[in-house]
């Protein structure tokens, strides 16, 4: 430790400062930084670790939000419905044509299109047991749905086992079907490996897919499914009841405007044309919630190390006690002792804001790269980490500063000795 004091002036009431230069407090504060090396490493460490969650967790937290927007867009702003329009009592329903599908695969932006139709059984319960069992209930009352094969693409249905409808099958009329899960689970079909069977009444069908999933028409999902062709072969269904369509993101309003005449072109008024409107409010309560979440779990963080700080820079005060009273004794003032610690606690938290705000940049980066998305980091995040870091030494540093700067010399000297 070196001592450059020029004693011109010295009280130890007034604070005012001795001749102690600014190059002598800078090699007090370098040489009680580094007399400590693990310690202080330790002590960085706490602000690195919160100053690299905020920056991880603001960024992570924006790059989710930015995923989940890219989500609500694919699904909400990319999808279109068409049915008729309801008629009065005794007036002849309009109808949808079975070749919707192919007429809209024609318009520019369509990325698929499908029809849907609810098919009237007679109240034919569904079995796959030819047998009838009293003990156990082997009829179900299930819906019944017929699908062109282009819905299963536009409802982005995923097959769990087996396979889809085929234009095949339609065309052929075919006694085919696929069931949702929910239907595969009361029916007790779990694989299409064995060929498995199901009687629509008295009607046998073989299954030959089950799905898991789609992004649209949940109802799919408890219903058996088979062929348009073979709904209109076998049960007379005259129309398809709706038209899903998916289009390339940015494309739902104009394809809406042109449906009706792609569709309709002899009168546009029978049709009904839903294009759910970008649910705003909703993704801005999603994106928000999850700052919100990340944001907390950053500032514990941050409080972590910010506790640190105070704790270590508590403790050296305590072990330099003898120090201090030596110092104060040949002339350091009580602003002079502050100062010094101060700017040791200051150090270390704008050193570990450097090191942290690196760390939670790189962190972010190598999820999204991980993850396949784009990273999101506002560009004055890793710029005011570091002096956050400051911020935060400067204010952990400022109890054991203040108790170190009240010290008087005798009472210094005796307690260190």
């Amino acid at each position: 430790m070196r001592f450059r004091f020029q004693r011109k002036k010295s009280t130890d009431r007034s604070g005012d400062l001795s001749g102690i230069t600014a190059v002598d407090l800078l090699d007090e504060v370098s040489a009680g930084l580094f007399a400590r090396p693990g310690r202080m490493i330790l002590t960085v460490s706490g602000t690195v670790i919160g100053i690299a969650a905020l920056v991880a967790t603001l960024g992570l937290a924006r790059t989710a939000g930015n995923r989940i927007l890219g989500r609500f867009d694919e699904l909400a702003a990319t999808e279109i419905y068409v049915t008729t329009q309801p008629v009065a009592d005794g007036e002849t329903p309009e109808h949808l044509p079975w070749d919707s599908p192919e007429r809209m695969q024609r318009l520019e932006g369509v990325v698929a299109a499908g029809n849907l139709a609810t098919v009237d059984t007679n109240g034919a319960l569904i079995s796959t047991s030819p047998i009838s069992d009293p003990a156990t209930q082997t009829e179900f009352e299930l819906p019944v749905q017929a699908a062109s094969p282009g819905m299963f693409n536009a409802v982005r249905a995923k097959v769990a086992n087996g396979r889809l409808i085929d234009e095949g099958n339609s065309q052929r009329a075919d006694h085919v079907a696929v069931l949702g899960s929910g239907a595969a689970i009361r029916l007790g079909i779990t694989s299409v490996a064995q060929m498995p069977a199901l009687r629509i009444g008295d009607e046998l069908y073989s299954i030959i897919g089950i799905i898991d999933r789609v992004a649209r028409q949940q109802d799919l999902m408890g219903a058996v499914i088979i062929p348009e062709g073979t709904a209109r072969k076998e049960y007379g269904v005259t129309t398809p009841d709706l038209v899903v369509i998916e289009t390339q993101i940015g494309a739902a309003t104009l394809i809406a405007k042109q449906t009706p005449l792609a569709l309709r072109p002899d009168n546009v008024t029978v049709l009904k044309i839903a294009s759910p409107s970008e649910p705003k409010r909703v993704k801005d309560a999603v994106v928000n919630d999850l700052n919100t979440l990340f944001l907390l779990l950053g500032g514990v963080s941050l409080l972590v190390g910010a506790i640190g700080i105070a704790n270590v820079t508590l403790v050296s005060v305590m072990e330099r006690t003898g120090e201090i009273g030596l110092r104060r004794a040949i002339g350091a003032t009580r602003l002079h002792i502050a100062t010094q610690f101060l700017l040791e606690s200051t150090s270390m938290g704008f050193v570990g804001g450097v090191i942290g705000a690196s760390l939670g940049t790189f962190v972010v980066v190598g999820v999204a790269a991980f993850q396949g998305w784009t990273p999101v980091l506002n560009p004055v995040m890793p710029i005011l980490a570091p002096v956050g870091g400051a911020v935060i030494g400067l204010l952990s540093g400022t109890y054991p500063a203040l108790r170190a700067a009240r010290m008087e010399p005798v009472a210094a000297l005796r307690t260190g000795t």
